[in-house]
């Protein structure tokens, strides 16, 4: 009989809870910080790390239902050992909260498995780029001018040619405020970039239209959620009335979530941290290849880099503020952005990145097993 090779010995679950700078909202949503749940997988005196941007209560999912399906389990077992999740959340729902706790697993799995070969993770998943675009993401509607101003000069500096907004201010009863906040966008951003609006689900689809409509003038190309992605009707009718790009997905949780979605938009977007890990992003992507559309990679930039760069249909990687902040405070080894774009870590085992020190003060809601 053949070995097993090296197994699980140690999980350990950590939640980190970083403040925003001020309140923060977008069409139908306000907060004051963001909760990182990390996960470290260890065998022997290997360890992977994944991470979700979640609930506190991903890190009681993973200890209470997820730790004892992989201690002692083959650590190169990806597959089997997310299988083995799934199975278990089928009576307390697979998509949302469960999914989320899932994928900080599968992310660490992988991440392991890539230390134990001793190869980058890139290679082990397949590299399509050496460097994955982003565009810059932020310009909330609870930030005034002259913080706009300041992300689009972040986003300038680093070399972003597309970038995205928050519209549909007070869950989209003031539309003039929208379209005026574009048009000082465009101002400040150029002519040469890109623009992109996220409503984040807060109009119906006529207005929604009558909205996209309006802002041709400023040559609006990306129209993220400007219904709820639940709604895909709505969306769907959003998508044949209006010219720009029609996109949503953030929220998917399943393969059969991405399939709903792929006749209502023009770019699916897939979120590693909500879908199942670097496992369910290749899947959603190659169900939008199969349906002719390209994916763009939701927030979460350094977790994204190495699956980004594995998928030939990658449009771009959303460079999101809040998380470029925290980022480099939860995590060693997360790579820069320049010229618009991330380069892909290729000279240390997996994907890289190992928990900082710094994070430790953030410190929320810890458990292990």
């Amino acid at each position: 009989m053949t070995s097993r090779g090296p197994t699980i010995d140690h999980v350990q679950v950590d939640a980190f809870r970083f403040p925003t700078p001020g309140p923060e909202a977008d069409g139908t949503l306000e907060w004051d910080a963001t909760t990182a749940v990390t996960v470290r997988v260890h065998a022997g005196d290997a360890t992977g790390l994944g991470w979700t941007y979640s609930s506190p209560a991903a890190a009681a999912v993973i200890s209470s239902h997820f730790i004892p399906l992989l201690h002692g389990r083959a650590a190169h077992d990806v597959t089997a050992a997310r299988a083995a999740m799934q199975a278990k959340s089928r009576n307390f729902g697979i998509g949302g909260l469960a999914m989320q706790a899932i994928s900080a697993v599968d992310v660490a799995l992988w991440d392991l498995k890539a230390t134990l070969l001793d190869v980058p993770l890139a290679g082990l998943l397949g590299v399509c780029r050496d460097s994955v675009p982003v565009y810059g993401s932020g310009g909330f509607v609870s930030s005034d001018d002259a913080e706009l101003a300041r992300d689009v000069a972040a986003w300038k500096g680093a070399g972003c040619r597309a970038m995205k907004i928050k519209i549909g201010r007070d869950r989209g009863v003031r539309p003039g405020w929208d379209i005026d906040r574009v048009a000082r966008f465009r101002e400040l951003a150029g002519d040469d970039a890109e623009l992109m609006v996220d409503a984040n689900g807060a109009y119906r689809g006529g207005e929604a239209i009558r909205v996209g409509t309006e802002l041709e003038r400023w040559d609006v190309r990306w129209f993220e959620e400007p219904v709820s992605s639940d709604d895909l009707e709505g969306l769907a009718l959003a998508r044949s009335g209006l010219r720009c790009d029609v996109a949503a997905g953030e929220y998917i949780s399943t393969p059969y979530d991405a399939e709903r979605l792929t006749g209502a938009v023009d770019c699916l977007q897939v979120d590693a941290t909500r879908c199942g890990g670097y496992t369910g992003f290749l899947q959603m992507a190659s169900i939008a290849s199969a349906h002719n559309l390209d994916v763009s990679a939701h927030c979460a930039p350094a977790l994204h880099a190495p699956v980004a760069a594995a998928v030939p249909n990658l449009r771009h990687v959303e460079w999101f503020n809040d998380h470029v902040r925290l980022e480099p405070t939860l995590l060693d080894g997360v790579a820069p952005v320049d010229g618009g774009a991330m380069v892909v870590q290729r000279e240390r085992p997996g994907h890289g990145m190992t928990l900082s020190a710094d994070a430790e003060r953030y410190r929320s809601d810890p458990g292990s097993g």
